[in-house]
């Protein structure tokens, strides 16, 4: 089941160790992070025990999915925030909907639906940043609109000491009133008020260069998604440093991003969800070495 999937029938957000990359790029070190969509097969059972996990791989930072209604996988937020920290962890970011949807407008915790009460538990627990995570087909058809919605909370998040950012997927590259999507979100969001969350996979999809977008929007690329495509089938996902995607060449534009968190994410595994995630942070630190 792939993101969209999940979040269409569920209506739940799509939502490091301190591991350090001495050569990530001139002169700096950053973290590995992982999103805990990854393991949305297995965290919702046991959310403590997979945590446990998680922390033994080297993650310690974290972008949380699935808040609804101040909880997360049965947890009260900040008694889960809590946990991660026990752990040696903290949550950095986390992925919410727009709410706009039919679908959706009854979750508590959107852009449309107390969204200042998400906000202030981001704060409340320490986060950096929230995330846009993906818009619904019905919310696809009034790009502007969601810009101006995002501009909003964008401005309640700054007021919380909290980041906004936008995630693709691929449909954003599609042609809306003439022009890109994506383009018109750049050009519409306020770079003050909303930044952007890079999934690398979805943007080779789409058959962008993620490279392009880091020279002619530099420093607005604040978050990646970091997952690899299948070498031969571009609909398949492999775990992190397996298939095609040249990662070193896109790390090694980092500052000019404006990178500050990346998180190892996996919507489909070769074996199973708990070994790619293991596996993929290994081959992080391999050739970002």
């Amino acid at each position: 089941m792939n993101r969209r999937e999940f979040i269409q029938t569920s209506s739940l957000a799509a939502i490091g160790a301190a591991t350090t990359l001495s050569s990530f790029s001139p002169g700096e070190k950053k973290k590995i992070g992982l999103q805990l969509y990854s393991l949305r097969d297995i965290i919702v059972q046991d959310p403590r025990s997979v945590l446990k996990k998680v922390a033994g791989f080297g993650y310690k930072e974290l972008e949380a999915y699935s808040y609804n209604d101040g909880k997360i996988f049965g947890m009260k937020y900040k008694e889960f925030t809590d946990y991660v920290k026990s752990l040696g962890m903290r949550m950095t970011s986390g992925h919410h909907l727009l709410g706009k949807s039919d679908n959706t407008k009854m979750m508590k915790g959107t852009v449309m639906n107390e969204w200042e009460r998400a906000v202030s538990d981001a704060k409340e627990s320490g986060q950096d940043f929230m995330v846009v995570a993906f818009l619904m087909p019905d919310e696809r058809k009034d790009y502007k609109g969601v810009c101006e919605a995002l501009n909003k909370a964008g401005e309640i998040c700054n007021k919380y000491g909290i980041r906004l950012n936008y995630h693709n997927h691929e449909f954003e590259f599609e042609q809306f009133e003439g022009q890109v999507a994506y383009q018109l979100m750049l050009k519409e969001l306020d770079p003050k008020l909303v930044g952007m969350e890079m999934d690398l996979y979805w943007m080779h999809f789409a058959n962008q260069n993620p490279l392009d977008y880091f020279a002619k929007y530099p420093g607005r690329f604040e978050q990646w998604h970091v997952k690899d495509m299948d070498k031969r089938d571009p609909k398949l996902q492999v775990d992190v440093g397996t298939g095609r995607i040249d990662f070193k060449s896109i790390f090694a534009k980092a500052k000019l991003a404006g990178l500050k968190h990346f998180y190892v994410e996996q919507e489909a595994y070769p074996i199973n969800s708990i070994t790619s995630v293991e596996q993929s942070i290994a081959n992080v630190k391999r050739m970002l070495d």
